[in-house]
């Protein structure tokens, strides 16, 4: 499948609208879309147009410098870099298995970020929307809104991030970008004091992901003809899966289904991924295009994060968590759920998972060891992956006898899931565009498709939901037709 649709009867009287950039996105993106006489859309890209280039300058670095250096790729989730590189890293000093203590240490790390994320995108960024409507008043439709209607939601996300981030602080050294993990292992552990601080709290916060679920159930049965099938497209998707098919974000094998759930391949290691995903590249955009390579290009391509995630594993190891699985799995009617507002449904799932996972590493004593670091037989190559708040991530990493990085190829988790927010972005455009006049509530339809993704944001910008967007309807001459701006 591709974006370019059928071809214009006049080529020459295509129009192009522009959402240039897209607001509450980690980088700089825009949308594209070409219309012709009927406003009928021939064509919708999503472009990422800023080049980060970090494959490259982590060249020629110490490899150990590797884990604290990419975690600058993100503010939102850098501990996924953080141990994705450490994971590819440990390959690199032989620690073929971590010590059972390091283990614990770096998943409690991980599951504080999975619930601080998951957190601040649905409370934060998305809420507004779902409380309030698409189309509703710009002024109203952001978390200042939210905190004025509904004042319990809002508090609720503020402290459920806030807790995460205290995990992270107490397990990582920082609440972003800190240094808890290195190669082989962890350089600290947790002291009584700091497990019980965070205990104290921890089942006030189940209770509030508990909640979250429900309140995503109640939108969705509100409305469910627009919920199940706003930007919705049929797809590939992948993850990795743990012991027995758990749902695990930190290890496990990689794990491919089609459109009906069917396998295409399953138990694969992921040091051999590059066996079965290929990447393509595109002119007009700095993001990658991965797919499946038994599939091809044109029907390879695939979503990942928690709609994919919680429809791949077969189960989910805490019981609230799966309880809620098996009614979402329910209310699909046992078909894979296609539509990306369900994202959000599949994010509180997971967010709820975290937080009992948490839960019970607090009751376990060897948080409190010593026995944090391991190393074996030198390797030149390795790869870490993990589940990223936004999907499956890709860290591969070559290392010279001299412990300098050769090669360094990164899979993010928003590129694993480009080409599926282009077809979200066009059916919402077909959908809604045709015959109408340029709208600030139409650009937050086209925003919200892509939202639902939870791509990399920008903690500074997007808190509000007050970056610049400008959008021009111009003819094929560049003339302007139609134009508007939010501030």
């Amino acid at each position: 499948m591709t974006f370019e649709l059928e071809t214009a009867e006049h080529p020459d009287r295509l129009r192009r609208v522009a959402i240039d950039p897209v607001s509450r996105v980690e980088g700089h993106g825009k949308v594209t879309i070409l219309l012709d006489e009927h406003n009928k859309v021939h064509q919708v890209r999503l472009h990422i147009v800023e080049f980060r280039g970090f494959e490259k300058f982590i060249q020629g670095r110490p490899y150990w410098e590797v884990p604290v250096m990419v975690q600058r790729l993100c503010g939102i989730c850098p501990v996924s870099h953080h141990l994705a590189a450490s994971k590819a890293m440990d390959i690199i000093v032989g620690a073929k298995k971590l010590t059972p203590i390091a283990e614990k240490l770096r998943r409690l790390m991980h599951y504080g970020q999975m619930l601080q994320s998951h957190a601040l995108h649905f409370f934060h960024l998305c809420s507004p929307d779902l409380l309030f409507g698409f189309d509703s008043d710009v002024t109203q439709r952001n978390i200042v809104g939210v905190a004025a209607q509904h004042p319990d939601i809002a508090k609720r996300g503020v402290l459920l991030r806030k807790f995460g981030q205290e995990v992270i602080r107490l397990t990582s050294g920082k609440r972003v970008h800190g240094t808890g993990a290195v190669p082989g292992g962890m350089n600290k552990s947790l002291t009584i004091a700091e497990r019980d601080e965070l205990l104290k709290d921890i089942y006030q916060i189940v209770a509030w992901s508990r909640d979250a679920v429900h309140l995503i159930q109640k939108v969705h049965s509100q409305d469910p003809g627009l919920y199940n099938s706003f930007g919705t497209f049929r797809s590939n998707f992948m993850s990795i899966v743990g012991h027995n098919g758990d749902l695990d974000f930190y290890h496990g094998a990689l794990r491919a289904r089609d459109d009906n759930g069917k396998i295409i391949f399953d138990g694969v290691d992921y040091q051999h991924y590059d066996r079965y995903i290929q990447e393509e590249v595109k002119p007009w955009t700095y993001m990658k295009f991965p797919f499946l390579a038994s599939l091809g290009k044109e029907h390879g391509w695939y979503k990942v994060g928690p709609l994919a995630r919680v429809q791949n594993c077969n189960q989910i190891s805490t019981p609230f968590a799966e309880h809620e699985r098996k009614a979402f799995i329910d209310y699909a009617g046992g078909m894979p759920m296609h539509a990306p507002l369900a994202y959000h449904w599949t994010r509180m799932i997971e967010m709820l998972h975290a937080a009992e996972e948490i839960k019970n590493l607090l009751h376990d004593d060897d948080l409190l060891g010593s026995d944090l670091m391991v190393k074996g037989e030198r390797q030149r190559e390795g790869v870490g992956v993990i589940e990223a708040p936004r999907g499956t991530l890709f860290h591969h990493y070559c290392v010279d006898e001299n412990d300098l990085v050769t090669m360094a190829n990164l899979i993010v988790s928003t590129t694993n899931n480009n080409q599926a927010m282009n077809e979200a972005v066009r059916h919402v455009a077909k959908r809604y565009l045709h015959g109408r006049e340029v709208t600030e509530g139409l650009l937050n339809h086209i925003e919200v498709a892509i939202r639902a993704f939870d791509p990399c944001l920008s903690c500074a910008t997007h808190a509000l939901g007050k970056m610049p967007l400008e959008v021009e309807l111009v003819d094929v001459e560049g003339q302007q037709i139609h134009a508007m701006s939010r501030s």
